[in-house]
């Protein structure tokens, strides 16, 4: 016999379905999701906290004039002057060297995995091009100080540099005042090898949530793969791909080991891509350890690593911002 089911009992309550209260276990699990949430904000403000309060005597002390300054004396006539304007400096234009070195190899091996490789090639190229994501970034240090540095210093500084040097409007950012191999230049190089695969792995997932469709259409009016990628496959997945770009620059930017065997260590303001140089990271790594505690010294670095967390946010929040739009368009 069916029960019939009439309208006043199916109907939802004024305020809403009532959430049945769950037992024990359900409210536990709950309780240590919100803690593992709260946790991290708490990390997190607690990291800003920590270098915020430690650099703020060389914040007091210098004022804007740290940001600007490129003097790094911590025992030149009994004075201490520090800025972070050669460290900034070194910081920003290794990683977006990187950028300009890795983006194209990374769209030509996502344009290859997804467009041109046979199924049987496309897993074992894409593996080995994520693993080099596994490696330490010691392990690129060491093999850039021991292949890079002198291939850069011999094929690139001493073969090229002239003819580079004479390149109209362009050729004094390549003129030679050193030729140890060790530049903003070499560094650049290592990171945009490091970065790689994580450009090249989000191009890659997000040339495959095209449509088919929209390929076949295309293909169907006579285009050829350049033009499909060019005229769909980009515009249909421009902002992702952007959002992976800024996600590589972000970890060019907070890179310590590799960057600080290969860029040279000089606080000194570099008048070419083949001078070396110094980044914030590499900075804090090579002098924390001998700065004494609460000396000027230390502030400045902690200080540093300040800014260094505030250049890295914007660029990690923007594409975050970049990835949320493409997701709500």
């Amino acid at each position: 016999m069916q029960q019939t089911i009439t309208a006043e009992d199916s109907a939802i309550p004024a305020g809403g379905a009532k959430r049945r209260t769950g037992s024990f276990g359900d409210k536990l699990f709950e309780g240590l999701c919100r803690g593992a949430g709260v946790l991290v904000l708490l990390t997190l403000g607690g990291i800003i906290l920590t270098l915020l309060i430690g650099g703020l005597p060389a914040f007091l002390h210098y004022g804007p004039a740290f940001i600007t300054s490129d003097a790094w004396n911590p025992v030149e006539d009994h004075r201490e002057e520090y800025g972070a304007l050669v460290s900034i400096f070194g910081t920003i234009v290794s990683a977006v060297l990187a950028i300009i070195f890795a983006v194209p190899v990374a769209f030509g091996i996502s344009f290859f995995l997804t467009e041109l490789a046979p199924e049987w090639l496309r897993r074992p190229v894409g593996t080995a091009i994520e693993l080099l994501a596994a490696v330490p970034s010691i392990i690129y240090g060491m093999w850039g100080l021991f292949v890079v540095v002198p291939f850069v210093q011999v094929y690139i500084q001493l073969g090229l540099g002239e003819y580079l040097e004479t390149i109209p409007l362009i050729g004094f950012i390549f003129e030679s005042r050193s030729f140890a191999g060790t530049s903003l230049f070499t560094a650049a190089l290592v990171l945009a090898i490091m970065i790689l695969p994580f450009i090249a792995a989000t191009m890659r997932d997000v040339f495959l949530q095209v449509p088919p469709v929209y390929k076949e259409s295309a293909y169907g009016l006579g285009a050829t793969r350049w033009e499909v990628v060019k005229g769909v496959v980009l515009p249909y997945t421009r902002i992702s791909v952007v959002g992976g770009i800024m996600l590589g620059l972000g970890r060019a930017l907070g890179e310590t080991m590799a960057v600080t065997f290969v860029i040279g260590n000089a606080n000194r303001m570099p008048q070419s891509i083949f001078d070396p140089s110094t980044t914030i990271a590499s900075v804090i790594a090579m002098e924390f350890p001998e700065s004494l505690s609460g000396s000027m010294k230390q502030s400045a670095l902690f200080a540093l690593g300040f800014l260094l967390f505030v250049i890295s946010f914007l660029v990690l929040a923007s594409s975050r911002y970049l990835l949320r739009s493409r997701l709500k368009a």
